[in-house]
């Protein structure tokens, strides 16, 4: 009886890819299970921590220290360091925690989506999409807890515990709804990535010299021997919690657009936004993808598991979520022309010709013009134009969110409130801090735990697929 891995990963590529017509593989030939637990293994065992590495890795620290300042800074002045005022009291904080949200969409839609439609490309790219989700994840949720300035006065608005003020948040508000679809999304892909990681941290257990990576490895490997019974628990153990992650990819991001939908705000109630919010997400997610995919496998010699499939696989993803954010962009001038209701065409009008046209259509040309391109197959092929794609990409999916929170709010219904927002310094750092905290996290992350899953790489190995009756 074939295992639900070995189904799953079954690809009738790779053991014939010379033909014309047939798909490029999504593993290079020539490899055993040996050379393939060596390849990837080695990059943790190696004894000596490489000097790219160690470069990366403090500069990204030290990115991540900007971070501390700013938010140390702002517990001691508050909010006020910020460059929120009235009528815009929404800023980079919101901002960037939908943003962070939408980057950590891929790493669940490839792990548990993909998985269930056993497409085999996931295979070695979902470990660190998912380890790319948790870190996003983390990056967002403290924007909820330090948008209010000081934390320790606020947090019991935002978690519903008992206290003895009998104070309970509000349920009515999305803020709310956050918290509840945040914390979840976080539990979840924690559990998820872990059960993944079990069989080849008892790889890197059973292949570890040193004795503290013995003891490391086998604490996180948690008695795996590699039995029947313990392949037959964890499969059923893998796939359940694969499909309890698919409906956090549709319910968080939506969740997330409520806080905007559920408003009587021009330019934010619309019922395009739960969908639009989650092809965004997606697309925002892949390009990300794409963002570390590329550096990681030149770095690290991946090209034979990181093949050209798995980016041009990606890169089809992106074009075809382009292409419905596109479609949103695209209804929401549609019903703020068609509606007749002069606050919603004022506000799209504003979007494209006011002060801050600039961004709009620097968005545009982000969002939908430049993955146009990818239609060409040439495009998708030549690496380094599919990384430069991801990157204004990931540019345009920030400046969206910039725009649908900023102004909307920075021309209201009385044009005696209007008012201009300006982020500051240490709006700016806080944001560039986030990005060290994930560079940091995924620094840690490569030089730690395997990049790349072991055990499900070596299931598409052509000597894997044996069915034993």
């Amino acid at each position: 009886m074939a295992s639900l891995l070995e189904q799953q990963n079954a690809d009738p590529g790779v053991d014939d890819i010379t033909q014309p017509g047939v798909s490029p593989p999504v593993i290079a030939p020539g490899y055993d299970f040996g050379q393939v637990t060596d390849k990837i293994g080695n990059v943790v065992l190696t004894k000596r921590t490489p000097w790219s590495w160690v470069i990366g890795f403090l500069i990204a620290f030290g990115i991540m220290n900007i971070l501390m300042l700013a938010v140390g800074y702002l517990f001691i002045k508050g909010t006020g360091i910020w460059g929120i005022n009235i009528p815009v009291g929404w800023g980079f904080a919101i901002i960037n925690f939908v943003w962070w949200i939408g980057i950590g969409h891929a790493g669940t839609l490839i792990s548990a989506i993909l998985l269930l439609f056993k497409q085999s490309w996931r295979t070695s790219i979902n470990r660190f999409a998912e380890a790319m989700t948790l870190f996003a994840v983390m990056c967002a949720g403290m924007f909820p807890l330090i948008h209010t300035g000081r934390p320790w006065l606020a947090a019991y608005w935002l978690l519903p515990y008992p206290n003895t003020m009998s104070l309970w948040p509000q349920f009515r508000s999305p803020l709310i709804w956050d918290v509840f679809a945040v914390s979840t999304y976080l539990t979840v892909s924690l559990l998820f990535w872990y059960t993944g990681l079990i069989p080849d941290v008892a790889s890197l257990r059973d292949k570890a010299k040193n004795g503290f990576a013995k003891f490391f490895y086998g604490i996180l490997s948690m008695g795996w021997r590699g039995s029947a019974r313990h392949w037959h628990r964890y499969e059923y153990a893998y796939i359940l919690l694969a499909g309890l992650s698919t409906p956090l990819v549709l319910s968080v991001h939506t969740v997330v657009s409520w806080d905007f939908a559920v408003s009587v705000i021009p330019g934010w109630h619309t019922t395009i936004f739960p969908p639009y919010f989650v092809a965004g997400a997606i697309y925002s997610g892949f390009a990300m993808v794409l963002t570390l995919a590329i550096p990681i496998r030149e770095a690290y010699n991946m090209k034979d598991f990181i093949t050209d499939r798995h980016l041009n696989n990606m890169a089809k993803v992106m074009l075809a979520t382009g292409l419905i954010v596109g479609y949103g962009y695209m209804t929401e001038a549609f019903f703020g022309w068609f509606s007749a209701n002069k606050y919603e065409s004022f506000m799209i009008l504003n979007r494209m010709t006011g002060p801050y046209a600039p961004t709009y259509w620097a968005l545009i040309f982000c969002n939908i013009i430049t993955p146009q391109f990818l239609w060409f197959k040439k495009v998708r092929s030549n690496v380094p134009i599919l990384f430069i794609i991801s990157l204004i990409v990931n540019v345009g999916m920030w400046l969206e969110r910039f725009v649908i929170v900023i102004t909307s709010l920075h021309r209201d219904f009385l044009p005696s409130s209007w008012g201009l927002y300006h982020p500051t310094v240490w709006d700016w750092a806080t944001y560039v801090g986030t990005l060290g905290l994930f560079t940091t996290l995924l620094f840690l992350f490569i030089r730690v735990l395997p990049m790349i899953s072991i055990f499900e790489v070596r299931a598409l190995l052509p000597q894997s697929k044996v069915t034993v009756e």
